[in-house]
């Protein structure tokens, strides 16, 4: 009987339980809606698939808004057929994993306004000069405007729903 009731309390501790994977799934298919409302830009991958993934990381943990910004991301690529490549969405799907889990590091440090800030810097600035090397400087600065406007977007409704319900039981 021991053993038994060990391993239920090792399965409710786990990260990965029935809870989170249904957290993660409703905010995936947000992505997915969110990866049909395009912003107008040069690549066609802009669009609204991440604020689910930035507001996932602030509500329920770095790892599950890093796992949803990342499949928001290969949805918008795959809506308009991959672009730029299969690589070079998973390098991007990267990239955006990698800024949830510091938008969620600095929202605790340091609060939820410089978390806003450095997820626009990250996600706009950091992310354009990231395709120096695949699109060159006129590519960066042509493409910029626009990942600066859908980070701002995506940034600040994810920041702006996480205040309104913090602290409340829905997370």
């Amino acid at each position: 009987m021991n053993h038994l009731g060990t391993e239920q309390k090792d399965l409710k501790l786990s990260p990965w339980n029935v809870k989170r994977l249904s957290i993660m799934a409703i905010f995936i298919a947000l992505s997915a809606v969110g990866a049909l409302i395009k912003i107008p830009s040069p690549v066609g991958t802009i669009g609204m698939d991440s604020a689910p993934g930035f507001f996932s990381a602030l509500a329920f943990g770095g790892l599950t808004g890093a796992i949803v910004i990342a499949f928001g991301h290969l949805l918008t690529a795959a809506v308009i057929g991959f672009p730029m490549t299969i690589p070079i969405h998973l390098y991007i799907a990267l990239q955006m994993a990698l800024w949830a889990l510091a938008y969620r590091w600095v929202n605790e440090k340091l609060g939820l306004v410089p978390a806003v800030i450095v997820g626009i810097l990250l996600n706009g600035i950091i992310s354009s000069f990231a395709m120096l090397p695949i699109m060159g400087m006129g590519g960066v600065l042509g493409l910029m405007p626009f990942l600066v406007v859908g980070a701002a977007l995506n940034v600040i409704i994810s920041a702006v729903a996480y205040k309104a319900i913090k602290g409340s039981r829905l997370i």
